[in-house]
């Protein structure tokens, strides 16, 4: 009796192939000279620019400032969510919430891109013909044969061109899915921002004040023997 292993090994071979696609056209990216092109546009900017946008992201990407699973859930918290109902007390929670949980939340953002983009098979084409053609302009421009109207076309023109046109691209095929995504992760940033006490780490990375009875007296911890 023969065994049909057909939708066992339909996962497989799908992913065969996609691997394939891949490399090839990361092959075709290499031999392009587009690594070489992008080196030197990365070249010509100034040293000082590249200083100050690598401390900007570095900063801004810090991973000490994305929060755990445990602080962004409040997890053995006693009231880790709960309506506040004073608007003055809201709003210091929104934008505590919102400095102190920004990159966790630029993290949902992309992620539910990722998500929409995946289910979006007109955008995944339009952007692969997008990436064919660049790689088909730069080969034709490094041989010198890219010839529009009867003229030759520079690299350096066809480059410019590309970006305007990629850009306009890519501004029609994503924009359903940016603002889709967008307005998802907006609605849900804002739930968690106003609903998520984090007052106890009000002062920076899970650090707690302690505070005795009387009101503005730091109460005596560990070892403090002023009182003896």
């Amino acid at each position: 009796m023969a065994v049909n292993n057909t939708s066992g090994s339909a996962p497989g071979s799908t992913l065969g192939t996609l691997m394939g696609v891949m490399n090839t056209a990361k092959e075709k990216w290499d031999s392009s000279g587009a690594n070489d092109a992008m080196n030197r546009v990365a070249a010509s900017v100034p040293q000082g620019t590249k200083d100050y946008l690598s401390a900007t992201t570095g900063e801004l990407f810090n991973r000490q400032r994305l929060r755990s699973v445990t602080v962004c859930f409040g997890i053995g918290e006693e009231r880790p969510f709960y309506v506040e109902k004073s608007p003055a007390l809201l709003i210091a929670r929104v934008k505590h919430n919102f400095t102190f949980f920004y990159l966790n939340y630029m993290i949902l953002t992309a992620l539910l891109f990722c998500l929409t983009l995946l289910i979006s098979p007109s955008a995944i084409i339009g952007i692969g013909l997008l990436g064919a053609l660049w790689v088909y302009v730069i080969q034709q421009t490094q041989k010198g044969t890219l010839v529009i109207a009867g003229k030759n076309i520079s690299q350096n023109q066809a480059t410019t061109a590309l970006v305007i046109f990629s850009g306009l691209t890519l501004f029609f095929l994503l924009r359903g899915i940016f603002w889709y995504a967008l307005c998802s992760s907006g609605f849900l940033v804002l739930v968690h921002a106003g609903l998520r006490d984090a007052s106890m780490h009000q002062d920076g990375d899970d650090h707690v004040d302690m505070v005795g009875e009387v009101p503005g007296e730091t109460a005596a911890f560990l070892n403090d023997n002023n009182g003896v």
